[in-house]
C-alpha cells in the first residue's frame, strides 16, 4: 500500500513538473513577447503577416527593425498609421520588441504572385543585387533588409513610395536607389515585387 502511495505521489509530482515546464516555455513568455502583442493585430502572431499589404517582421534583423521604429517615430519615414505605434514601441522598449521579432521563425507570405510577373521580375532584378544581393537577403551590416518572402503588395507599395520620394524623403543614403527606381515603369516594380516575394 505504501509503495502504491509513493508511486502515485511521484507520478503526481512528475505531472506537475512537466506542466510547470510547459507553461514556462509558452510562446508569449520570451523576452519582449508581451510588449510586442499589440503589433500582432496588424503584423500577425509572432510577426508573420498573412495579408498582402502588411510586412512580415518575423526573422528580420533587430537593428533594422529598431531603425525603422525610430524613423517612423520621428517622421523621417512618414506614416500616419505607424508613427503612434512606433512611439509606443520605443516607450515600452524597442530593444525587447525588435529582439523578439528577430528571433521568431519566419513564414513566407501565403499570397501568391503571378508566375509571369515573377519571371519578368527575375530579369529586372539584376540592378537590385548590388544592395540586396543575388539571393535578396540584404546586408545586415549596412541595415539593408531581407526582402524575400514578403507580401508582393507590400513590396510594390514600398517601391512606389521610393519612386515618389515619399519614403524617407531627404535621406541622402537612398538617393541612388530612388534615382534607379524612378527610372523604372510601375509595371516593372510590380514584377520586381512578385519576384522577391517568391524567393525563399
Amino acid at each position: 500500500m505504501r509503495t502504491l502511495a509513493r508511486l502515485l505521489l511521484a507520478a503526481t509530482g512528475l505531472v506537475l513538473l512537466v506542466t510547470a515546464t510547459s507553461a514556462a516555455a509558452g510562446p508569449l513568455d520570451g523576452p519582449g513577447a508581451q510588449k510586442a502583442l499589440v503589433c500582432s493585430a496588424c503584423h500577425g502572431f509572432a510577426g508573420n503577416s498573412r495579408g498582402d499589404m502588411i510586412p512580415i517582421l518575423a526573422g528580420a534583423d533587430a537593428a533594422y527593425l529598431k531603425k525603422a521604429l525610430s524613423d517612423y517615430a520621428t517622421g523621417r519615414r512618414p506614416s500616419p498609421e505607424m508613427e503612434p505605434y512606433a512611439k509606443m514601441a520605443i516607450h515600452f522598449g524597442a530593444d525587447d520588441i525588435a529582439g523578439y521579432f528577430a528571433t521568431q521563425p519566419r513564414q513566407a507570405t501565403p499570397v501568391k504572385a503571378d508566375p509571369a510577373a515573377v519571371q519578368r521580375g527575375r530579369v529586372a532584378a539584376a540592378a537590385c543585387t548590388v544592395c540586396h544581393g543575388a539571393d535578396g537577403k540584404g546586408d545586415r551590416a549596412k541595415l539593408i533588409p531581407d526582402i524575400t518572402g514578403q507580401p508582393p503588395g507590400y513590396l510594390r507599395n514600398q517601391l512606389l513610395l521610393f519612386k515618389q520620394d515619399q519614403r524617407s524623403p531627404g535621406d541622402a543614403q537612398l538617393k541612388a536607389l530612388k534615382l534607379l527606381i524612378q527610372s523604372l515603369p510601375e509595371e516593372t516594380l510590380t514584377d520586381l515585387a512578385a519576384y522577391y516575394s517568391g524567393l525563399r
